[in-house]
């Protein structure tokens, strides 16, 4: 692996974790999942690498927070499984995720607009233009 990989690898990496939470509380928006089609919304989303034991303790820990709920769903044969769904509270939070998110997509906004301008710098008139 080269070093320019290496860097690439890590500012993947330290891409801020935390989104995790919104996007499952956005994925439960209208919709009852199960635990493995919440990790296919999560790979939908952009997540390359999603580690399932950590969905699943994300989850616990919403419902602990009251941000979600779920019950078990034993209608299918084979082994019950959990359903998930948003709570008033989640749907609340996921309020307050957006907000914040459009701050931070703001200013994401203007980093790429100041990037690109460095890289390809808007052409300057001439008299003979």
């Amino acid at each position: 692996m080269t070093e320019k990989d290496k860097r690439e690898d890590k500012v993947k990496t330290n891409a801020p974790k935390n989104l995790m939470v919104p996007m499952l509380l956005l994925s439960l928006r209208g919709w009852d999942l199960h635990g493995y089609k919440l990790i296919e919304q999560l790979s939908e989303f952009g997540m390359r690498s999603v580690d399932q034991g950590n969905v699943y303790r994300t989850l616990r820990q919403l419902e602990k927070d009251n941000m979600i709920k779920s019950e078990w769903d034993t209608s299918a044969g084979g082994p019950a499984k959990r359903i998930y769904s948003l709570t008033d509270a989640g749907e609340e939070y996921l309020s307050l995720w957006a907000d914040s998110l459009e701050q931070y997509q703001s200013m994401l906004d203007r980093f790429f607009s100041m990037y690109t301008n460095m890289i390809f710098p808007p052409r300057q008139k001439n008299d003979d233009d």
